[in-house]
């Protein structure tokens, strides 16, 4: 019931989330078609580069897709968004179209080619004629398996700023709420089924004889060329930008990120008048890359991620030279421009649950060593690749836990410790799943993490264009506190607000100050 009253609430969201979805499979799907239909032609005609190309698909095939996404956002410099998505999704729909066009075709009965060349058929004649509508039927179950598998590797594309119903997915594991994550998984499960049973339908009315499938094919042509013209002026409305000035804002995957996000785009078009563009919700370090390639102008960065991720320096302790070395190295080497602190300090936190602290009288990190031996840990793969993370952590408080740390995405470390799979993880000191979960946050007594003050950055570029941002961004130096940011991450993650929503009543009462 919950569920279905959600839909009803976000129906314009559910929608639009949904032909998202359901541009980029199409796309994809439609230009997989056009290029792996004859390219499985000339395969019968050239046997010997069956092999090659085949194998060369099945690698598209069997690379994971948020690597795959990587590699085109890094190697080829495809940018953010539905680019590298729809590349990627076009290259996972190549192998199942390619191979049903080469294997329909060459299953063609032997006797039935020479009947035609033996009535004086050209190549091409015995091709559209014969060979093509007596394999139609296999044709589209190629495309079909290729549309399924589509749909279901459409919702990682959200991680990269594609869209989709991918994001209530990502969304609910951030926040911990399985019936966000079922709001993305029921609808493109549905598209998924409603696409298998139409092109089943469609496949088993083209498994008939020769006669009618050739005045089948000639309807075949026609839907394609619908279809492509339906796709380019779908491509064309996607991908058309509102005229006049704009701004595009960015934000990082997970609740505070895309809170700050909120409060900066809606700050920027209520103090300038300039039409902002959120793109939100950007795993790893995709908005400095965005930022880099000019697709991003402002986001919010932390000034320990920034010092030790992105410029590579050794961590330090010292908050107010971390911040001017970024600040500096920043605009000599990206030109960027750090603006002033937003006035709270995002460390990693060393959470355990309540009630173990309670009950062993935990305060400081160090008093889990003796208990490490019996423990297990879960830690993010950000927590385990950083130069300040796991390995100079475990050395500095001495830990030797019962096994190697589990390593996970780390809106799943926060379930992992409620429900008992692991003991000890590292999260954000401001996240408010930590009130809503009972966690309690151990004192870094070594002093072990460099501070993580967040800034907003953006590119000196886009504050030459629009002076008047920079103002605006400034007017929230020191306005929010640790306090009060994780008041703010509650609101979104304990309580179920809309981030728009929280952001909005934080700036109202900002004004009222």
């Amino acid at each position: 019931m919950r569920l279905i009253n959600f839909f009803i609430d976000n129906r314009l969201e559910v929608l639009k989330l949904t032909l998202e979805h359901l541009l980029l499979v199409m796309v994809a799907i439609g230009a997989a078609a056009v290029i792996a239909i004859p390219l499985g032609v000339l395969l019968t005609r050239r046997p010997a580069l069956s092999n090659p190309v085949l194998s060369l698909a099945n690698i598209f095939q069997t690379i994971p897709s948020l690597a795959l996404f990587g590699f085109l956002i890094t190697i080829l410099s495809t940018g953010i968004g539905r680019t590298p998505a729809i590349i990627a999704l076009f290259l996972y729909s190549l192998l199942p179209i390619i191979r049903n066009t080469y294997t329909g075709i060459s299953e063609v009965d032997p006797a039935i080619r020479e009947a035609g060349r033996g009535m004086g058929m050209t190549d091409w004649q015995l091709l559209t004629q014969v060979e093509l509508p007596l394999s139609l039927g296999v044709i589209i179950a190629g495309v079909r398996v290729a549309t399924v598998i589509c749909i279901g590797t459409a919702t990682i594309a959200a991680a990269i700023g594609a869209g989709g119903l991918g994001m209530y997915i990502f969304r609910g594991l951030r926040m911990n709420d399985n019936l966000l994550m079922l709001a993305g998984a029921i609808p493109a499960a549905l598209m998924a089924l409603t696409a298998d049973f139409c092109l089943g339908w469609i496949e088993k009315q083209f498994r008939t004889d020769a006669a009618r499938s050739h005045g089948r094919l000639k309807l075949a042509g026609l839907f394609a060329a619908a279809t492509i013209i339906m796709l380019g002026g779908l491509a064309f409305w996607g991908s058309a930008e509102e005229s006049g000035p704009r701004v595009v804002v960015g934000s990082k995957d997970f609740t505070e990120q895309v809170i700050l996000g909120e409060i900066v785009a809606q700050l920027i078009e209520s103090r300038t008048g300039i039409n902002v563009v959120r793109q939100f919700e950007l795993g790893g370090d995709l908005c400095h890359r965005a930022m880099l390639a000019g697709e991003m102008d402002v986001y919010v960065e932390y000034t320990g991620t920034a010092y030790s991720a992105i410029l590579k320096h050794d961590p330090i302790t010292d908050a107010r030279r971390a911040y001017q070395q970024v600040k500096q190295e920043y605009a000599d080497r990206f030109d960027m421009e750090w603006l002033d602190p937003l006035g709270f300090n995002n460390t990693f936190a060393i959470l355990v649950r309540g009630e173990d602290a309670r009950r062993l009288k935990l305060k400081n990190i160090s008093e889990i060593a003796p208990h490490s031996p019996r423990w297990r840990a879960g830690f993010g793969q950000d927590f385990m690749s950083r130069q300040d993370g796991y390995p100079g952590f475990a050395k500095v408080y001495g830990l030797r836990f019962a096994e190697p740390p589990r390593e996970m995405d780390l809106s799943l470390t926060y379930r992992a410790l409620a429900s008992r799979q692991v003991d000890v993880i590292a999260g954000n000191s401001t996240d408010g799943l930590i009130n809503k979960l009972d966690l309690y946050q151990l004192a870094d007594d070594r002093g072990y993490f460099p501070p993580y003050e967040a800034a907003v950055v953006a590119r000196k570029q886009a504050l030459d264009r629009y002076p008047e941002v920079r103002d605006a961004i400034n007017s929230l130096a020191g306005k929010i506190t640790d306090d009060e940011m994780r008041r703010l991450n509650y609101s979104v993650d304990g309580e179920g607000r809309d981030a728009k929503e929280v952001a909005r009543e934080f700036l109202s009462t900002l004004r009222g100050q």
